[in-house]
């Protein structure tokens, strides 16, 4: 570990924000920091509420966490992560060392290398979470990538998080984060499509017993579609918007993610109905 990541033996972590994944993570890294604190201001009571029983600690705003804090972790949705990054940037400058600044949030290479710029890019570590916010071992992995991304790893040493670095630089990490998510949550977008279009040519009675005659289940992927994306549906279309662009990178078809972006954009808005 360089001298240039190295951090106090119980550093102050700051989380933005605690929703479900976020506080999920502050509460994992109670037992290696002193604190895991949270910006109060203008979040909903749903929010605060979770930090309360990850037991955070609750700080005025953004600029306030981001001079407490030895490391930032930054989970929020796709659209807001520049944004967000750029306040801890601005209440962090002139400081002798700024925190560590991990981007944690579903955004393509591109967007993170953005972020890298607002900092001394040796402090800014590439992390993905792949897996439901973990409050028990052995389902979700913290894949991270960076200069610091050892040391960012150590501190989630025995939590409930599995946190492996990759040996990819910056952006790594968000890069296989874009891709998993193709197989996630752009394929089941295909039912909702399919589905619609059937019901648009009055066909999707004989669609679904076609299905089930080659072994699949209609109603059950729809059913697993609505369950998974629920109310998160707007933010997974930010998701796909950042995997679209991930993929276009590489100079392959993007069009799968942003069909997915606008599905997920539709069924937020009511504008298309699963089953």
């Amino acid at each position: 570990m360089s001298n240039a990541a190295a951090l106090p033996d119980r550093p102050v972590v700051g989380i933005l924000h605690p929703g479900a994944m976020g506080s999920a993570l502050g509460s994992a890294l109670k037992p290696r920091a002193s604190a895991v604190v949270w910006a109060a201001a203008g979040r909903s009571d749903v929010t605060s509420k979770r930090a309360e029983i990850a037991d955070l600690v609750g700080v005025p705003d953004v600029a306030e966490l981001a001079r407490r804090s030895d490391v930032v972790i930054s989970i929020c949705p796709p659209h807001a992560a520049l944004d967000v990054a750029g306040q801890v940037a601005d209440a962090v400058r002139g400081r002798d060392q700024a925190p560590l600044y991990v981007d944690a949030n579903a955004v393509s290479p591109a967007t993170v290398e953005k972020i890298a710029t607002l900092f001394d890019q040796d402090r800014v570590v590439d992390g993905a979470v792949i897996g439901p916010a973990a409050w028990e071992a052995g389902r979700t992995v913290l894949w991270l990538s960076g200069t610091a991304a050892p040391a960012v790893a150590s501190l989630f040493d025995g939590s409930p998080f599995a946190a492996k670095v990759l040996d990819g630089e910056l952006g790594a990490a968000s890069a296989l984060k874009a891709c998993f998510a193709l197989h996630t949550k752009a394929l089941p977008t295909i039912w909702a499509v399919m589905t619609a279009a059937a019901r648009g040519y009055g066909v999707l009675d004989d669609l679904r017993a076609e299905v089930s005659r080659m072994g699949g289940d209609l109603d059950a992927s729809l059913a697993a579609l609505a369950g998974k994306s629920g109310d998160r549906a707007w933010r997974w279309a930010g998701e796909m918007d950042e995997a679209a662009d991930t993929i276009a990178a590489q100079g392959l078809p993007d069009g799968m993610s942003r069909a997915a972006a606008e599905v997920y954009r539709r069924l937020a808005d009511g504008s298309l109905e699963l089953g």
